[in-house]
């Protein structure tokens, strides 16, 4: 019997808000730093590796975010934006150091290149889409330079720096690691040039593992080699009745002008490929979202972004989960409504199905590395978060 290895598990920080339901104002949660520090605590007490924080006009800034949530945590990791075109990459290298020492050490970053032309424009970015890329191209390669240590000089394309230096070194050498996501060949050539792990929105097994095959082809061809990691929602119960019920009921209140009017700024407004790779999962049509088994691509109906989830029961998951890790995934990013609950019923039901080890405060308060299943009731929540 083969034995795989573990996968890292991480979470999400909703910083553009939080609910019950998608499409809907019944049981919203408003973004409040409170909240995000309940669910920032609880999945570091739970055995989460770290969190995802996202970006955009809609979210809270997550380099302030992470800032603060460090401060209320011991073991989490952020991945926070890196967005090339928004901040001069000698800024994004000083902010980068400062903290990455803050937090001991916990910093990732999220390579941020694509999304909404329209959002781009009102940052200020201007370019058409290939172009970004190349810019990115530009920017990281003066970031990684000076936090390696280096004194900078660069006459590229988009940017021009003499002499530029970091005098407060990061804790990790010779950088915090970089994450990116990007389905174009724009993209897979900045990643195989630039990154450290690539990631991929929730596709299919066999769409996962062409993109796999492509992006670590093109690493190779450069000397290099790609970790790989995929971004999921999960609704796990206990039995697969219960998930396919609250799979439902998370969309049930969506309506379908919604539907037709997030279909269209799909289409007409982002030049994401990734993004109309999850749309042409379902085509916005409710009867087509189990596009694989038990990959559920309900959440893409109104939502940007990672719009699949995997529902089912413990054991079900796991399998899913261990199948994407056949093809070279190694980290999950994970996330479900609201995130406060759906975090404890992933430690508590998924992690054992995993062999994932977390980690659970004692009776005393101190935190211990074991996680028994049922071990944790999610808390009452704050009434800031109600």
């Amino acid at each position: 019997m083969t034995v795989q290895s573990p996968l890292d598990f991480f979470w999400f920080i909703p910083t553009h808000g939080d609910g019950a339901y998608l499409g809907a104002e019944h049981r919203q949660r408003p973004a409040d730093f409170a909240y995000f520090r309940q669910v920032a605590t609880a999945v570091d007490q739970l055995g989460y590796g770290g969190v995802l924080l996202p970006t955009g006009q809609s979210c809270e800034d997550s380099w302030i975010t992470a800032a603060g949530l460090a401060t209320a945590t011991q073991h989490l990791k952020f991945l926070v934006a890196l967005r090339p075109g928004v901040v001069s990459p000698t800024f994004a290298a000083r902010q980068t150091a400062a903290l990455d020492r803050m937090s001991g050490g916990r910093l990732l970053l999220n390579v941020v290149v694509g999304g909404n032309p329209t959002e781009l424009a009102g940052d200020g970015v201007f370019l058409p889409h290939d172009e970004r890329y190349a810019q990115a191209d530009e920017f990281l390669a003066i970031w990684r330079k000076l936090l390696s240590g280096e004194t900078v000089d660069f006459d590229g394309r988009y940017y021009r720096v003499r002499g530029s230096r970091l005098d407060f070194p990061p804790v990790q050498r010779p950088y915090p690691p970089l994450y990116f996501g990007g389905s174009s060949d724009a993209g897979q050539e900045l990643a195989a040039e630039q990154v450290d792990l690539y990631l991929t929105w929730g596709e299919p097994v066999v769409q996962v593992a062409e993109k796999i095959a492509a992006a670590r082809a093109r690493a190779a061809a450069r000397g290099r080699t790609l970790r790989f990691g995929i971004r999921l929602h999960f609704i796990v119960r206990e039995t697969e009745a219960e998930a396919w019920a609250a799979a439902d009921r998370l969309i049930s209140r969506v309506t379908d002008a919604q539907i037709a009017h997030a279909q269209r700024r799909f289409r007409e407004e982002m030049d994401s490929v990734g993004q109309h790779r999850m749309a042409a999962l379902h085509g916005g049509r409710r009867d087509r979202l189990e596009v694989a088994p038990n990959l559920w691509a309900g959440i893409g109906l109104v939502r940007g972004g990672a719009g699949t989830a995997l529902v089912g029961d413990p054991a079900t998951v796991a399998a899913r989960l261990r199948e994407y890790q056949a093809v070279g995934v190694d980290t999950i990013i994970g996330s479900g409504y609201p995130h406060l609950e759906e975090a404890y019923r992933v430690a508590e039901l998924l992690f054992p199905a995993l062999g994932h080890q977390g980690r659970r405060p004692s009776v005393s308060g101190v935190v211990t590395n074991e996680f028994a299943v049922g071990s944790h009731a999610a808390p009452r929540l704050q009434a800031a978060a109600s």
